[in-house]
């Protein structure tokens, strides 16, 4: 390839992989937009409904490492394909959900399993594979910028969807555009890894985990990254429920969404140029702090809709600009070959906090009637998540290893 060819294959990956990840996590994260008309009609519990986002969420997850490796394999456009019409068959099925016993948690399921193929998990890997080192923050960061714009376009279209025609017909739109990454995806090359020594390239995928699961930062990253996904699945599936029992319109929880959206997309892309100069492990662990900071500060004061926009926006800021930095860590600690294994390791303990995040404050809510003792949880975790992510060791795993014997002193 020219160079030419080459920045114009890139120019295109870049903007392809923007659009899928923009698709995918906007439907994701405008879902909560449609727990108030299902309950109500399906005659379900707030508990029920966050259930199933929290399956969704554990079963992206936990399928996110096997998908990675999948990709990893045999490239990620099969895989795009495969679990965009997946991604689909779940909201479809969330329609008929009724129609038989667990059909909800099924439904759940198979959208967890899209998630994981057409997120962040394939695509970023794909990405960074193809960026020289010295670009990959800023890189990742703008794919993962232009991804953040789904929300603000999707969520105020769901509502509008639900509004005008009904939460089925709505959903049902949403099954369409989410069918539509397939098409998308048709257009994914997968580019060969820059700058990567041999020996990186032929280890054996269980090495290379064993290296990650024995080395203390990884560890330490992965736990930090149970409390992001606690704190904001937590957001986007009950802020709605919870703006209404303080009395505010339901058009500002749609607002809110798409504010986070507008706001992500300008923070993640500072973040990665933020991590192409700085700390990567201490941006990161400000994002926690900051988040918390945010939640003590909206709880502290008055809701309304203005401190909830504001609200919004300062979490908007702060909500996907742990994508090139994380991703960032583990290219350079780890390298590239196993990247998509190794992200989805880290990401599965996100997912887990996302579980409990979504289904927590449900459960919560049902029992006490309000969300107090959740909004606690997401404080404490938060704080958590900053020490242990400040406190990351990101050497090498061939910098932990011992020296080997000195040789004998010539006499």
């Amino acid at each position: 390839m020219t160079a030419i060819q080459n920045r114009r294959a890139m120019l295109v990956l870049i903007v392809l992989s923007g659009l899928i990840i923009s698709i995918c996590m906007g439907l994701r994260q405008s879902l909560g937009l449609f727990m108030r008309p299902m309950t109500l009609e399906l005659g379900i519990s707030a508990a029920t409904f966050g259930f199933s986002i929290a399956l969704q969420n554990i079963v992206w997850g936990l399928s996110q490492p096997f998908i990675g490796a999948a990709a990893d394999r045999y490239g990620p456009r099969p895989v795009l394909i495969a679990t965009a019409l997946v991604y689909a068959a779940g909201l479809v099925l969330m329609v008929f959900s009724n129609a038989f016993p667990g059909g909800l948690e099924v439904a759940g399921f198979l959208a967890g399993i899209g998630t994981a193929g057409t997120g962040f998990g394939v695509l970023i890997g794909t990405v960074s594979r193809a960026t020289p080192p010295e670009k990959r923050s800023q890189t990742v960061g703008l794919v993962a910028a232009a991804g953040s714009l789904g929300t603000m376009v999707l969520a105020p279209i769901g509502q509008s969807l639900i509004n005008g025609f009904g939460w089925k017909a709505a959903m049902v739109a949403f099954a369409a555009i989410a069918a539509s990454m397939a098409v998308f995806s048709l257009a994914i090359r997968e580019h060969a890894v820059p700058n990567t020594n041999i020996s990186e390239l032929n280890q054996k995928l269980s090495d290379a985990l064993r290296g990650a699961m024995g080395h203390r930062g990884y560890l330490f990253m992965t736990l930090a990254f149970f409390a992001c996904g606690f704190q904001l699945v937590f957001i986007t599936t009950h802020l709605p429920a919870y703006l209404q029992l303080c009395g505010i319109a339901p058009g500002v929880g749609a607002s809110a969404l798409a504010l986070i959206g507008l706001f992500n997309s300008i923070g993640t892309y500072m973040f990665g140029l933020l991590g192409a100069r700085y700390s990567q492990k201490h941006l990161l662990a400000m994002i926690y702090l900051l988040r918390t900071l945010f939640i003590v500060a909206f709880l502290a004061a008055p809701i309304s809709a203005t401190s909830t926009l504001v609200f919004a926006a300062a979490m908007g800021f702060l909500w996907l600009g742990v994508a090139p930095l994380v991703t960032g860590i583990i290219g350079r600690v780890f390298g590239l070959t196993h990247f998509n294994t190794l992200y989805g390791v880290v990401f599965l303990s996100h997912q887990v906090g996302s579980f409990f995040g979504a289904w927590m404050g449900g459960l919560v809510f049902d029992r006490t009637g309000n969300y107090n003792f959740a909004w606690g949880a997401l404080i404490v975790i938060g704080i958590t998540a900053f020490t242990l992510q400040w406190l990351m060791d990101e050497r090498p795993p061939r910098e932990h290893k011992p020296a080997g014997p000195l040789a004998p002193v010539a006499a």
